[in-house]
C-alpha cells in the first residue's frame, strides 16, 4: 500500500497557522505586571513606527527585490523635508504625492 503524503505547501499553511495561534494564545497568557513595566510599554509604542518605516522604505525602494532610486525617493525626500519643517499631516502626504506625480509624469 502507497502512502500519499501531503503537498508541501498545505503542512506549510498548517504550520504557520498552528504557530501563529500559539504564538497568539502565548501573548494573551503574559502576566499583566510583566507588560506594564515601563521599558516594555516604551517598546511597545515604538514597534508600530518601526513597522511603518520599515513598510515604507520596502515599498519607496525596491521593486522586483531590487533597490531602485525613482520618482518615489524624491516623494519621501519633500516628505522628510515637510515633516523637519513641521508641516500638517495632509500637507506632508500632498506634497510627497504631488512630487512624485510630478516627476513620474516627467519620466
Amino acid at each position: 500500500m502507497e502512502i500519499d503524503f501531503p503537498d508541501p505547501f498545505w503542512l506549510a499553511v498548517i504550520g504557520t497557522s498552528l504557530l501563529a495561534f500559539i504564538l497568539k494564545y502565548l501573548g494573551h497568557s503574559v502576566p499583566k505586571r510583566w507588560l506594564s513595566h515601563p521599558r516594555i510599554l516604551k517598546i511597545n509604542s515604538l514597534i508600530p513606527i518601526a513597522l511603518l518605516s520599515a513598510l515604507v522604505a520596502v515599498q519607496s525602494f525596491t521593486k522586483d527585490s531590487l533597490l531602485i532610486a525613482d520618482q518615489r525617493m524624491a516623494g519621501v525626500g519633500v516628505a522628510i523635508l515637510a515633516l523637519i519643517l513641521r508641516a500638517p499631516f495632509p500637507v506632508v502626504v500632498l506634497s510627497a504625492a504631488a512630487t512624485s506625480a510630478a516627476l513620474f509624469n516627467i519620466g
